[in-house]
């Protein structure tokens, strides 16, 4: 009897002591003081965006389009998106989301005592996922404070404040999972450098804030890793830095973010390649290739050499890379430390966009051509940048497929190499052979890292 009271009281023991509150001050310890402070410049953000019902490529060309008119067809629709944003100065600038606002024709801005304003787009990327907004007010508004992302720390305390499912305005806690991530959820690519988190992050979430316990903006939620579309605790959200940079740029007049261009291509260093490069441990970028108006190239660099730092920041992925020099801002410079065969240099980099020269040349296919519509370019730098084209890219590219050309193959994107054996250099000899008199074309396509023949005859 004793021997089963005894196991009962092992039993009945925690497995490990907690502590319990010891004073008043440790019994009142709560973030609603800070959530107070924070919550007014935290905003529901209502948009509307008009939804084109789909059509096919037939009732999309000019000439069978009046066989496939229909009274009752599908009219284009309103569909109401919901997210969160944030106030970051007290005339009105607001960051959210590029998901939730960029193709918006209304938007409507709700903050946190019911007040409501009408917004516009200042500037959007949907590639960073952000848009700054405009809102107008007669009076000073609640604005967040940005923390610098470089003193963000794993295991500080953080919390996320937003509208998920369009409940209200909520609140939850966690801590900074992670820094430095890659995208692996959610349906934007990002700029690859993420705060991780595991305060809770949900549908309607998207655009609000993640804050420190001063109370200061570390980052935009944006997305979740998640199979089930629930929270698991895995959060990620845009550092304060790229916030600031688009706020820069959006107060300068730009609508469109401009991106530092690298005009390098490259592969994270591992385990495998560090030791033959000089490196104790795995780490930075190994320059694979350099094209001939990259700034890299201009300030010496050379393929071979290991990236290690921008500006005195690691970068082991070339998203990393982008992310610094995008956080730098265009018409700086920034400084690259890099390996060179066990020595260690560092170099100014000139922080440029992607040249739009030689001349872009944009040429449109008329009528009497077998391809009419058919809009072409001449591969370029900014060409490549904005087509997300190979480094070493040449020819010309299709921006439009016009009428005809998808029937046969082709699509935006895709880089005419060759036409009936002719190598491309220009739009205007692709025009000229598709405006003479051959019935039977041949095409050399270069599709990504693949090459592929479209073939049509007439």
């Amino acid at each position: 009897m004793r021997r089963l009271f005894f196991l009962l009281c092992l039993l009945a023991l925690p497995l490990h002591a907690q502590q319990v509150p010891t004073s008043v001050a440790q019994m009142q310890l709560s973030f609603a003081p800070l959530v107070r402070e924070a919550a007014p410049a935290v905003v529901n953000i209502y948009a509307k965006i008009m939804s084109e019902p789909r059509r096919t490529p037939l009732q999309r060309d000019p000439f069978f389009e009046r066989f496939f008119r229909d009274p009752f067809a599908e009219r284009p629709r309103v569909q109401n998106s919901l997210g969160s944003g944030v106030i970051l100065s007290e005339d009105g600038i607001v960051v959210s989301n590029y998901h939730v606002v960029g193709m918006a024709t209304e938007i409507r801005v709700v903050l946190n005592d019911r007040r409501e304003f009408s917004a516009r787009v200042l500037l959007g990327d949907e590639e960073a996922d952000l848009a700054i907004l405009k809102i107008e007010a007669d009076e000073a508004l609640p604005f967040l404070e940005l923390r610098e992302s470089e003193t963000v720390e794993v295991g500080e305390l953080a919390l996320a404040i937003g509208n998920p499912f369009g409940v209200g305005q909520t609140v939850s806690s966690g801590i900074v999972s992670g820094l430095a991530r890659s995208r692996t959820g959610g349906n934007h690519s990002g700029l690859g450098y993420f705060i991780q988190t595991d305060a809770p992050i949900n549908p309607g979430n998207s655009g609000g804030a993640l804050i420190d316990m001063a109370g200061r903006l570390i980052g935009i939620n944006t997305s979740i890793l998640t199979r089930s579309g629930g929270s698991n605790g895995i959060g990620f959200a845009i550092p304060a830095d790229l916030v600031r940079a688009f706020v820069d740029q959006a107060r300068a007049g730009l609508t469109v973010f401009g991106r530092p261009w690298a005009g390098i291509s490259g592969q994270p260093v591992d385990a495998d390649m560090a030791g033959p490069l000089g490196l104790d441990r795995p780490g930075g970028i190994i320059v694979s290739g350099l094209h001939t108006a990259s700034p890299f190239r201009t300030a010496g660099l050379e393929v071979g050499d290991v990236i290690t730092q921008v500006d005195g920041q690691p970068v082991n992925t070339p998203a990393e890379m982008v992310y610094r020099m995008s956080v730098a801002g265009l018409g700086k410079a920034a400084v690259v430390t890099y390996l060179r065969r066990g020595e260690v240099r560092q170099n100014d980099v000139a922080l440029i966009a992607a040249p739009d020269e030689p001349s872009r040349d944009e040429t449109v296919l008329g009528n009497r051509s077998l391809l009419p519509g058919l809009t072409l370019v001449r591969v370029n730098p900014a060409v490549i940048s904005e087509l997300n084209l190979l480094l070493e890219t040449e020819g010309v590219a299709v921006i439009d497929t016009g009428r005809f050309a998808a029937r046969v193959g082709l699509r935006n994107g895709d880089v005419i190499v060759a036409v009936n054996g002719i190598e491309i250099a220009h739009p205007d000899e692709v025009a000229t052979i598709l405006d003479g008199q051959l019935r039977t074309i041949e095409m050399v396509v270069q599709r990504g890292s693949q090459r592929t023949f479209v073939r049509f005859r007439v």
